[in-house]
């Protein structure tokens, strides 16, 4: 990958004053993916251009709606939900990318967990229920990792009937 090497290399001085040389690198980070704005902020003041620079060129682009935090979230919810991470593992990303816990709340609301978690572990275990107790701790903790809460997860392992077929097997 000779192009990867280039990708966190400093501008030089000249440049890191210039008002068009921070938006132009802007432009070209955000071709490549959807960007947070304080996400894209810190990858364009690691590459060495002036924080006031930054701040007035992401202004810029918000302005004209190149860059938008809402955007990107409903495009990072959407990645993840499709990977079949939990609201636990989405939350975390967001607040990692420097999303307010308001817009976190309103992305959060959105898809249907207790189902993503049914049908994660469906999909990684396949439709039987789990018949021993090792078999059900293994698949929560599955969930668990995946950042599923206690509810979802015993809503998608249907814990009512899998405790009684497990007690009347003992």
């Amino acid at each position: 990958m000779a192009f990867s090497r280039h990708a966190n290399r400093k501008v030089d001085e000249h440049r890191a004053g210039d008002p068009a040389a921070v938006r132009a690198t802007a432009i070209g980070l955000l071709g490549r993916r959807e960007y947070a704005c304080r996400e894209l902020a810190a990858a364009l003041q690691r590459k060495g251009f002036e924080s006031s620079l930054v701040a007035e060129a992401l202004s810029e682009l918000a302005g004209e709606g190149v860059l938008n935090d809402n955007r990107y979230t409903e495009s990072l919810v959407r990645q993840l939900v499709g990977r079949g991470q939990g609201p636990a593992r989405v939350r975390q990303a967001l607040q990692e990318a420097g999303i307010t816990a308001d817009m976190i709340t309103v992305a959060l609301e959105g898809p249907d967990w207790q189902q993503l978690a049914a049908d994660v572990r469906q999909r990684k275990f396949g439709s039987a229920k789990p018949k021993s107790w090792p078999d059900k701790s293994r698949q929560m903790r599955f969930l668990q990792y995946r950042g599923f809460s206690t509810d979802h997860i015993r809503g998608a392992l249907d814990s009512g009937a899998i405790d009684e077929e497990m007690d009347n097997s003992t």
